[in-house]
């Protein structure tokens, strides 16, 4: 199931299952810094760093059972490796942080 910026709170698909609960709750509660991080980057027009912390999400949020989260970072990544206009990148950021404000342990 594909969810919008606009949908209600998302949950890893790994709820329910004892062995992931410790690590996902992890990942979630690192969320926010790693989101400050992101836009700190976007506001400093630091593009490698920015780069470089859409990847490391893409992998992690997909491991953790949040696939429309890592596939989010994947368009940042994406859209700075090919060089789209700020505009489109700030979308693509804007979209992703709008999905990460939403996930849930």
């Amino acid at each position: 199931m594909r969810l919008s910026p606009d949908d209600p709170v998302i949950r890893s698909e790994f709820v329910g299952d004892p062995e992931m609960e410790g690590i996902v709750f992890l990942f979630v509660s690192e969320l926010p810094q790693r989101l400050e991080g992101i836009q700190s980057a976007l506001a400093a027009s630091d593009w490698e760093r920015l780069r470089t912390l859409a990847h490391q999400l893409k992998g992690a949020a997909g491991g953790y059972g949040f696939p429309q989260l890592g596939s989010a970072a994947a368009l940042v990544e994406q859209g700075i490796r090919e060089g789209c206009d700020l505009n489109v990148i700030k979308s693509r950021v804007g979209t992703f942080c709008a999905l990460a404000a939403r996930v849930r342990a």
